[in-house]
């Protein structure tokens, strides 16, 4: 598959806003974890990342509830990197409020902000908002098409189950060139269909498997793409990573937070508990976590661009209680070493 030029490529981070640990092992409070988000970003955009994600969750772990405020804050301290939610969880939300809030981000960043709309691998929004589960899928679907409508930015009329009726309703503030938009899947090819359908880029989160197993989704978006007459849409990749000086430095960093945020989700969903074994797969060359040196992390991400085509890539930098001070030193080797080596191994 051909991908796009090398110039063209975006080499991205993302992050929950995980309640992380001091290196003594202390806890963090929900307010310093969101100040240190701030200074992750700004140290970004400084080492030349093209884009920065904070996630939307509602639970203990996240101390991120509330992206865009934390994405405006952000905007004020950085002059060039784009910044976007990764994901907005859109069931439980309402359109017209998360467009209205990006139109603000839009105009507080000069143009910068994006918006990757999902529905969240977690629940605790619906009952903490007022949503019925068992409206799951209709939730999404209408607000997505709803949303699809607003980024016209012109009078909307619109009727359906899950809001009050619009009748020629318009929003608030008008950006210059619309707020870019991605839809997030996991890997359901309806979820790949719907995307090109209402023509959004498609963001993949790989958090499982070889990225192989995901070109036919990215084919039957492509083909979905060209039968809804739209114009090529680009398709992005969203997996867990971290950076250090060796791969075994990188895995020591990590694997203390990664088993304890996997045994608590674990806990929930009935998983087995998480294990070395399983955690030197997952790091492995076929694995879905970019953990390692600066030229371990280059090769996988550069691979995963070629097998799939991908126009962005978005690294995870942060999973689990890891220490803002690793997470620091992650994000500026992946600026200042990772991505000149990506782009070089996709130039050769």
């Amino acid at each position: 598959m051909k991908g796009a030029p090398v110039a063209d490529i975006e080499l991205g981070l993302d992050t929950f806003g995980d309640i992380s640990r001091d290196l003594d092992g202390t806890l963090l409070s929900d307010a310093q974890t969101l100040r240190n988000v701030v200074a992750q970003a700004d140290l970004a955009d400084k080492v030349g990342v093209d884009f920065f994600g904070v996630g939307e969750h509602h639970r203990k772990e996240f101390a991120v509830s509330a992206p865009e405020i934390v994405l405006a804050t952000i905007a004020g301290r950085t002059e060039r990197i784009k910044l976007g939610t990764a994901v907005t969880v859109l069931s439980s939300d309402d359109p017209v409020r998360v467009y209205e809030r990006f139109a603000t981000l839009d105009a507080l960043s000069n143009g910068r902000s994006e918006v990757i709309l999902g529905r969240g691998s977690f629940i605790e929004s619906f009952p903490l908002f007022g949503f019925d589960l068992a409206d799951y899928e209709t939730l999404f679907e209408e607000k997505l098409e709803l949303f699809s409508r607003l980024r016209a930015e012109k009078p909307v009329s619109w009727n359906g189950r899950t809001r009050a009726e619009l009748v020629n309703a318009d929003v608030f503030p008008k950006t210059t060139n619309g707020v870019r938009a991605w839809v997030g899947v996991g890997g359901s090819p309806e979820s790949v269909v719907r995307t090109a359908r209402y023509g959004y880029g498609l963001m993949l989160a790989i958090i499982g498997g070889a990225p192989e197993r995901f070109r036919p989704l990215v084919d039957l978006f492509h083909h979905a793409v060209t039968e809804f007459g739209h114009a090529p849409l680009p398709v992005g990749v969203h997996s867990p990573g971290h950076v250090a000086a060796t791969d075994a430095e990188a895995q020591e960093q990590t694997y203390e937070g990664l088993e304890a945020m996997n045994n608590t989700i674990g806990a929930e969903r009935g998983w087995p508990p998480y294990s070395r074994e399983r955690f030197l797969q997952e790091v492995g060359p076929d694995g879905f976590q970019y953990i390692g040196s600066p030229d371990t992390v280059a090769r996988k991400i550069a691979h995963t661009i070629s097998v799939l085509g991908a126009q962005r890539f978005d690294m995870k930098f942060a999973s689990g209680t890891t220490p803002h001070e690793h997470l620091m030193t992650s994000i500026e080797l992946y600026g200042t070493e990772v991505i000149p080596r990506v782009r070089a191994l996709l130039a050769d």
